[in-house]
């Protein structure tokens, strides 16, 4: 793993002031969220991002307001003053953009990356679309590519947006593909684990993930509607999940011996999951903390709790951190992981910027503390 300090290093000669940046698909959630921390970034306090709707889906061809799709962003002196307008080819291109963040459905992201590129535009896509390299985990999409080869070759190239594992590859990419909010909250916990060889296999690994209903996304469906959702807990798509196929692929798991299980909670914000191993020799509690903390001694938006104080949901929504702890058996083999996240920040937003900065040679963690 590279530490942010030495890739900031062996970039520093690219470090830019400021950057020119996009974002398409900013009424949704996370689109929210990103407009919120691009707006208040201190490299971009020059050049205010374009906001761009998803082929004006909110308005008719017609230009609305920022802080009339999201109220919260709104200041005092100025209830509203960022126009979202339209996407336009032509608009993208006039506006100059180093960089675009796609807050957009899996299958437009995937139609859409090739002439973005074609344009010298880097991608920070926030979709599904770019994420998984194996065929066999990314038909669970079922995409239809135009060009078949092309979107085989800018799959190879597309980096896996995870800064605590792959900060040279974002920082030198065109194509980031943000990882997804459950998948970050389970690889997170069980990286460390996994590359100093502790845990035992063979008995499995079972993940038991919870998130709240921003997950979904902001169209409602029956599944998702308030009258569904509240008072209630239900998990979904027990052996099928998309995000299974990157927490397979990012840790080298087997399929047959990881069980991952999302579950809906009926709570806005927030993900917890809580993961079971095995490992392979008794441990002590300090060795385990130990190898959390050297793993990501580099990484400042994941933060470990001293066992036996577990991370809770309300100690990270909004918040850009993910908060890991843990408990071990008695006898020293058991172990049980717990990690935090609020899943439109670094699920999904926060860790969209958190790559900007990498890409950029910005610090990992500006405009995010």
């Amino acid at each position: 793993m590279d530490t942010t300090a030495t890739v900031l290093a062996n970039n520093y000669e690219s470090v830019k002031t400021t950057v020119r940046t996009a974002i398409v698909g900013v009424g949704g959630y996370a689109g929210g969220e990103l407009a919120r921390l691009l707006l208040h970034h201190p490299r971009l306090s020059v050049t205010a991002p374009l906001f761009l709707g998803r082929i004006a889906e909110e308005a008719d061809m017609a230009s609305v307001k920022l802080e009339n799709l999201h109220p919260q962003l709104a200041s005092a002196t100025s209830s509203a003053r960022h126009e979202v307008k339209p996407f336009s080819w032509q608009l993208l291109e006039d506006w100059g953009a180093d960089v675009i963040f796609l807050a957009t459905p899996h299958d437009v992201s995937r139609e859409w990356v090739p002439a973005l590129l074609e344009h010298n535009i880097r991608v920070i896509d926030l979709s599904g679309a770019w994420r998984l390299q194996q065929v066999t985990n990314r038909a669970v999409y079922k995409f239809v590519d135009a060009d078949p080869a092309l979107a085989a070759r800018l799959q190879k190239e597309a980096a896996y947006g995870s800064p605590e594992l792959h900060c040279s590859e974002i920082a030198a990419g065109r194509l980031i593909a943000n990882p997804g909010c459950y998948a970050t909250s389970v690889i997170l916990a069980l990286a460390p684990l996994v590359e100093a060889g502790m845990i035992d296999f063979s008995h499995g690994i079972v993940a038991d993930t919870k998130s709240g209903v921003s997950g979904a996304g902001k169209h409602a469906t029956a599944t998702t509607h308030f009258i569904n959702v509240a008072g209630n807990l239900s998990a979904y798509e027990v052996f099928g999940h998309r995000h299974t196929g990157e927490i397979l692929e990012q840790l080298g798991l087997d399929a047959d011996n990881f069980q991952f299980t999302p579950h809906l909670l009926p709570i806005p914000r927030g993900i917890l999951s809580t993961i079971y191993v095995r490992l392979r020799h008794g441990m002590k509690p300090t060795e385990v903390d130990s190898c959390l903390r050297n793993f990501y001694t580099a990484s400042p938006l994941v933060r470990i709790r001293a066992t036996p104080h577990l991370p809770q949901i309300q100690h990270v929504v909004h918040t850009n951190y993910c908060d890991i702890g843990f408990e071990l058996a008695k006898d020293g083999k058991r172990l049980v992981l717990v990690s935090c996240l609020d899943n439109l920040l670094k699920g999904a937003a926060g860790q969209a910027v958190q790559n900007m900065n990498l890409m950029f040679g910005f610090g990992e963690a500006e405009g995010l503390l």
